[in-house]
């Protein structure tokens, strides 16, 4: 039966929460646009494709959102309720701390659950999206800009130069236009006093409208040596038309993003890791039988009679020479060396190229257990920063966003730095997969345990008071000495 006082903390901590989230998520988001700036301003992208991006990525950012606002939301809640003394009251009541948090308790425990489906089943498909998108973006060729006093070789086989474009963006003056289309370099000019650019509907076309002008076209080789045929051609009006279809954003097929281990499920990183394994065990199951050749000589036996009654002799020898090779006749002796080296350069190939495999399948096998387990450090993650929210926010007693947001950040940075090291680390090998992807977890629950234990004792610890207690204790002390 959920009682009032249930109601109160789940109310209070819901407002906190949507803020806290919201403003995390859009911080993020904010911080990777900052990154990929430089590659995308300049191409010409509508609003659109920006709203579409931000929108997978935004997606991608809520398993760093969602812990932050919950760590940032908990502890305003709780630092209200303490700075209001509706905790010590609470307390006066005889209800206890842990009773206190148990109804945000199963909320967060929900939010976890829901964590963990988002993780699975939407960010796959959110990373396919806003990796694909990003790739094709960033490959995109930068918009056309045609600046005054400067040769333009945005368009393929063209170099443009126009010596005066006026504020409306499209008369332009003194305008030379080198086509470079016939492979022969500068062999076709348009020399004009004035024109227009006119851009298509469509945008996929741009044309030129030239007045008064002259086209200078060198023609093919003809006949002897430097024999060109020149012409030269005066217009009063000239449409030179350009190609901008390659300007176009072309989307990449998402089939080729599919098989990368950030765009699946736990059931298909299963199946990968599955066929990582059994791979592996065929890679070096079969290194025996690709050897096999090269451990024999395959020498003539019936053409080699000499040597062959050399070997039988040599089989009633109770000690050998130091050299196998004195055992060969001597017209023999340098082919059996040549097959020997090329053996051992075959065999050298052959597990340089099994080790090589061998390494990549157990690159493959660290990331696809890093992702495996990236999927369920989330929900955890959120429980776990709330347990330690929770019990700092009730002893500090400091509500709204100054107090609260610092630790919160604190807190938070040193979660996710020692969830990059523990990561780098399992990638490196120096730890197991599990290891590094729970090192950050398995670290900070002690301290969420010990917050949870000062918290119901009341203990001072963040309180300004008991530190300067303290100081003038040992002062006391040092002066009496």
């Amino acid at each position: 039966m959920i009682k009032k006082l249930d109601i109160l903390i789940i109310r209070s901590f819901i407002g906190p929460f949507v803020v806290t989230f919201f403003i995390s998520l859009f911080v993020l988001v904010m911080q990777f646009f900052w990154i990929y700036m430089d590659e995308l301003i300049g191409k010409g992208l509508g609003v659109g494709m920006i709203l579409q991006l931000l929108f997978y990525m935004s997606a991608t950012m809520v398993p760093l959102a969602l812990p932050l606002g919950i760590l940032l939301s908990s502890i305003m809640t709780f630092g209200n309720l303490g700075e209001s003394f509706e905790i010590v009251a609470i307390k006066a009541a005889g209800i206890s701390l842990l009773r206190f948090m148990r109804p945000l308790l199963f909320v967060i425990i929900g939010l976890g659950g829901l964590a963990f489906l988002f993780n699975n089943n939407i960010i796959p498909v959110a990373n396919l999206k806003a990796l694909s998108l990003l790739y094709d973006l960033r490959n995109s060729k930068p918009a056309l800009n045609i600046r005054a006093g400067q040769f333009n070789h945005d368009i393929e086989n063209f170099a443009i130069r126009v010596g005066e474009k006026d504020k409306d963006g499209r008369t332009i003056r003194d305008v030379l236009i080198y086509d470079q289309t016939s492979g022969y370099g500068n062999d076709n000019v348009i020399i004009a006093k004035q024109g227009e650019m006119i851009p298509a509907p469509n945008k996929q076309m741009l044309v030129f409208r030239l007045l008064d002008g002259w086209r200078y076209d060198e023609g093919a080789l003809r006949g002897g040596i430097n024999h060109y045929e020149q012409k030269r051609i005066h217009f009063k009006k000239w449409d030179k038309v350009f190609d901008l279809s390659s300007f176009k954003l072309s989307r990449t097929n998402e089939d080729l993003f599919k098989g990368a281990y950030q765009m699946m499920n736990v059931r298909q990183l299963n199946e990968g890791i599955d066929s990582i394994q059994k791979d592996d065990k065929r890679i070096f199951g079969n290194v025996s039988n690709y050897l096999s050749p090269y451990m024999t000589f395959g020498l003539d036996k019936k053409s080699d009679s000499t040597f062959k009654l050399k070997m039988l002799s040599m089989a009633h020898v109770d000690q050998y020479d130091s050299s196998f090779l004195t055992y060969v006749p001597d017209s023999l002796r340098q082919r059996v060396v040549n097959l020997s080296m090329s053996n051992i350069r075959n065999c050298k190939g052959l597990l340089d190229i099994s080790a090589t495999d061998k390494m990549l399948k157990k690159e493959n096998f660290i990331k696809y257990n890093i992702e495996w387990h990236r999927k369920f450090t989330l929900s955890f993650a959120c429980v776990l920063l709330f347990l330690i929210g929770a019990p700092l926010g009730a002893i500090i007693r400091k509500g709204g966003v100054g107090m609260p947001m610092v630790i919160a950040i604190a807190f938070f940075i040193i979660f996710h730095i020692m969830t990059i090291v523990g990561e780098k680390l399992a990638k490196s090998g120096a730890l197991q997969p599990w290891e590094g992807m729970w090192m950050a977890a398995a670290m900070l629950s002690p301290i969420a345990f010990f917050l949870i234990n000062a918290a119901r004792k009341d203990s001072q610890i963040f309180s300004k008071e008991w530190y300067v207690r303290s100081w003038n204790s040992i002062r006391k002390l040092f002066s009496k000495a």
